[in-house]
C-alpha cells in the first residue's frame, strides 16, 4: 500500500505479525497514577536542586510556577489526545495523525532521546546516595549501574502485573517518605536564614550569605529564566502515561484522570519541597545548589549522621521508582515506533509469555548503559561521574521540550482538522493552553542553550537524530506496517479529505 504524497509506503502485516507483538490489559486509575506520579518523583529527591545556583530560591519557585503552567497546557493536551487516540506510540501517534508520517517520526525521536537516557541520569543520582550510604568509592559506580539496570530491567520483563504493582508500591512509599519529610522539617525551617543565604560574587555567580537575609530574586528575572531547565526535573515524564493505553483496562475513561490526579499531586510535592529543604539549618539554597543527595542533606540536619544508613535507603525510594517507572516508558516507546516500522521490527516482539516488549527493553537499556560507560571510561571517574549527570540531563531535557513543542502542535491541528473524532474528555484549557506550552518549552530551550553543558549534549542527540533520519529516509520509510496507530491516522486523514472535498 502506498501513501506517495508522504513519501511512505505501507504493507499489510498477517495476524501473526501482531500475535507475536501483543501486549495485555491491566492498569486502572491507581496503577497510571502511580506511574505517571512514579516517573517524575526522582526530581523532587534530587536534581532540581542546582536551580538555586541561577535563580536563587525566589527564582526557583517562580521557575517552577511557570513549568507548572507549561505542564499543565501540556498535560491537559495530552488527556484530551489520549483517550482520543488510544493507543501505545501516545507523543508519536499524536504527531502522526496530526502531521503525518515524518512529523511522527521525529516526535518519536525526541521521546526516544529522553526515555533512553532519562534512567541513565537517575542512575547516577541513585549510585551517588548508594556510594554515600555503603561509603564506597566512586570508582564501583558502573557495576551500581549494571546492577540497578539488571534488577529493574528484570522486573518489567518478567510480568506486567508484577511491573505495575511494584510500581504503586514505591510510589507510595515514596510519597510517604516525602510527607515524613515535611511533616518532620516544618517545625526546624528558619526560611530567611537558609533559603534566602544566596547573593551574587563580583564575577556574577552564587556566594553564600553566612547570614542569610539575601534577596528572593538575587539574580533578577533572567536568574528565572535560566532556572527554567532545572524547574523542568519537578515534572519531567508525567508525559509518559499515554503509553500505558494499550495496557490500560478502560484508557478511555481512566487516562485522563490518572494524568490529572498525577499532575495535582506533583504541583502539591514540588512546592512543598522547594519551601522546606533549603530551609533547614546547616542545609540553605547555596549547599543545596551543588549537592547530588539534597533530601538526604535535610534529612541528616534534622535527625544527625547517626542513621545515615537507614536515612539513604528511606531517600532512595523516590529514584528507584522513577527508575523503574521510565524503563516501562522505555520499552513501550521503542516498542510503537518498532511495531509501525519506523524502528527495525525485532525490536517490538514481545515475550510469549509474558506479553511485555522485552527486546525493546533490553536495547533501550543496553544503549543508556552503553552511553553512560563510554563516557565514564573515555574520560576517567571523577570527571566523567560529573558529565554524566550534567551533559546527559541535559540532552534528556532538550529531547523532552522539543517533544513537548511537537505534542502541543498535534493538539492545535487536532482540533482544528479533526474536530469531529471522539473526544472523551476535552482540555478546558484548549488551544491557548497548548500555545503556552509550546511559548515556555522554546524559552527554556533558550536558555538551556547558555549552559555549557548543552552544547556537548545537543551534539550527541544531533548524530543520534541524522543517524535515525537517514535509516528512516533510506529504509523505514518503505516498510512501515499498518499498527493501529498508522490505521487510525489514514482513516481519519481520508475521511477529513472526503468531507473537505463534500464542502467545496
Amino acid at each position: 500500500m502506498d501513501s506517495s504524497s508522504s513519501g511512505v509506503s505501507y504493507k499489510k502485516a498477517d495476524a501473526s505479525y501482531f500475535e507475536k507483538r501483543g501486549l495485555s490489559r491491566y492498569a486502572g486509575v491507581w496503577s497510571l497514577w502511580a506511574l505517571g506520579v512514579g516517573a517524575v518523583i526522582s526530581g523532587h529527591f534530587s536534581g532540581w536542586n542546582f536551580g538555586f545556583s541561577t535563580g536563587g530560591w525566589g527564582g526557583m519557585l517562580v521557575a517552577g510556577i511557570i513549568i507548572a503552567i507549561m505542564y499543565l497546557g501540556l498535560t491537559f493536551s495530552i488527556a484530551e489526545m489520549s483517550p482520543a487516540l488510544p493507543h501505545t506510540g501516545a507523543a508519536y501517534s499524536f504527531a502522526r495523525t496530526a502531521m503525518g508520517p515524518w512529523g511522527g517520526f521525529i516526535t518519536g525521536l525526541c521521546e526516544n532521546v529522553e526515555y533512553v537516557l532519562t534512567p541513565a541520569v537517575v542512575v547516577t543520582f541513585i549510585t551517588a546516595y548508594v556510594n554515600s550510604i555503603l561509603g564506597l568509592d566512586p570508582a564501583y559506580s558502573p557495576f551500581v549501574w549494571i546492577v540497578f539496570y539488571a534488577i529493574f530491567l528484570g522486573l518489567n520483563v518478567f510480568g506486567l502485573e508484577l511491573s505495575f504493582k511494584v510500581t504503586l508500591v514505591i510510589t507510595l512509599i515514596s510519597l510517604a517518605v516525602l510527607v515524613f519529610f515535611w511533616i518532620s522539617a516544618i517545625p526546624n525551617i528558619d526560611f530567611s536564614r537558609f533559603a534566602l543565604n544566596i547573593g551574587v560574587g563580583p564575577d556574577g555567580k552564587a556566594v553564600e550569605l553566612p547570614e542569610g537575609g539575601g534577596s528572593f530574586f538575587p539574580f533578577g528575572f533572567s536568574g528565572v529564566l535560566a532556572t527554567l531547565p532545572f524547574a523542568v526535573w519537578l515534572f519531567l515524564a508525567i508525559e509518559q502515561l499515554p503509553l500505558a493505553a494499550e495496557e490500560s483496562v478502560d484508557p478511555k475513561r481512566d487516562m485522563p484522570k490518572g494524568i490529572i490526579l498525577g499532575m495535582v499531586t506533583l504541583m502539591v510535592s514540588a512546592f512543598m519541597i522547594v519551601l522546606l529543604n533549603p530551609s533547614l539549618p546547616g542545609v540553605g539554597a547555596f549547599h543545596l545548589s551543588s549537592s547530588l543527595e539534597p533530601l538526604l542533606d535535610g534529612f541528616k540536619a534534622i535527625y544527625g549522621d547517626g542513621g545515615v544508613v537507614v536515612l539513604g535507603l528511606v531517600a532512595l525510594t523516590g529514584l528507584i521508582a522513577s527508575f523503574h517507572t521510565i524503563l516501562y516508558a522505555q520499552g513501550r516507546q521503542i516498542y510503537s515506533l518498532s511495531r509501525a516500522g519506523y524502528f527495525p521490527t525485532v525490536l517490538s516482539i514481545t515475550h510469549s509469555k509474558y506479553r511485555t516488549p522485552y527486546v525493546a527493553n533490553i536495547t533501550g537499556a543496553i544503549v543508556g548503559l552503553a552511553v553512560m560507560l563510554v563516557i565514564w571510561f573515555s574520560l576517567g571517574a571523577e570527571q566523567g561521574g560529573s558529565i554524566i549527570g550534567s551533559v546527559l540531563l541535559n540532552m534528556a531535557v532538550f529531547g523532552a521540550m522539543f517533544s513537548y513543542i511537537m505534542q502541543a502542535i498535534s493538539f492545535i491541528l487536532l482540533r482544528k482538522n479533526l474536530p469531529h473524532i471522539e473526544r472523551p474528555f476535552r482540555s478546558p484549557f484548549g488551544i491557548p493552553g497548548a500555545v503556552l506550552t509550546i511559548i515556555i518549552a522554546i524559552v527554556t530551550l533558550l536558555y538551556q542553550i547558555q549552559d555549557p553543558n548543552f552544547t556537548k549534549g545537543v551534539l550527541w542527540v544531533a548524530v543520534w537524530f541524522a543517524v535515525a533520519i537517514a535509516y528512516f529516509g533510506l529504509v523505514g520509510r518503505h516498510r512501515l506496517i499498518l499498527s493501529p496507530e498508522e490505521e487510525f491516522a489514514l482513516e481519519h486523514k481520508q475521511a477529513a479529505m472526503a468531507a473537505a472535498a463534500a464542502k467545496a
